[in-house]
């Protein structure tokens, strides 16, 4: 599978960067609500590849162990999400979501289920939102903690994986000044994208329309 085969148009990319960061934008009052401080995440990158491409990217930007929260999603598209972060990231996101209040063991102990709330929270956010503003219902699975390295997080089911695509996301986050830098990557096969993208055109198409002025209005 060609990278060209997987490539959205400039105006689909736009538009599904916009829905993306008002997803995240949502997942960011979310998180506040569950830590009590101010959250900012910001969307700087959004990127279809392929998943060998994707694997790479994280391991040119990562060295060390990731951390990841997983979910299945389901619906008009479909496929798997999953919230990245480098291992060191997590722990200091874990002490962020708990406040900072408990020891050492406690918040090794509190690790697995912080971190499945906090993947959940910004996972559930970003595709609800993605999938209200595309006017077509999703259903998820409930998080999973994964670790491991790239190419391990982007398995997919060996009869799906020779068109495996990824919707890969950078993420900075900054929870009480603390930098927390992760990822979202939507794992889909070749014809749930194309799902997808016909929804963004539909998108489009009805931004465009609401956009238009109306004929009918003397100027």
């Amino acid at each position: 599978m060609s990278e060209s085969q997987i490539q959205l148009q400039e105006l689909e990319h736009d538009a599904l960067t916009e829905l993306v960061n008002i997803g995240v934008s949502r997942a960011a009052a979310s998180l506040r609500k569950m830590v009590g401080e101010q959250v900012f995440l910001s969307v700087p990158s959004v990127e279809v590849v392929s998943r060998r491409s994707a694997a790479t990217l994280i391991r040119e930007r990562e060295t060390g162990p990731l951390v990841a929260v997983r979910q299945d999603f389901e619906g008009a598209f479909y496929g798997q999400a999953l919230l990245i972060f480098p291992e060191l990231n997590s722990l200091e996101l874990v002490r962020a979501v708990t406040g900072g209040l408990l020891s050492p063991a406690e918040m090794t102990d509190m690790e697995e289920e912080a971190l499945a709330e906090t993947g959940n929270v910004v996972l559930n956010s970003c595709l609800a939102t993605m999938a209200n503003m595309l006017q077509r219902p999703l259903t998820m699975s409930l998080p999973e903690v994964l670790r491991g390295d790239g190419a391990h997080l982007f398995e997919l089911s060996e009869e799906s994986s020779l068109q495996a695509v990824v919707l890969f996301l950078y993420i900075n986050f900054a929870i009480r000044d603390r930098d927390i830098r992760g990822y979202v990557a939507m794992l889909m096969d070749l014809p749930s994208l194309e799902a997808l993208k016909a929804l963004i055109g539909e998108f489009i198409a009805r931004v465009i329309g609401d956009a238009a002025p109306d004929a009918t209005t003397p100027t």
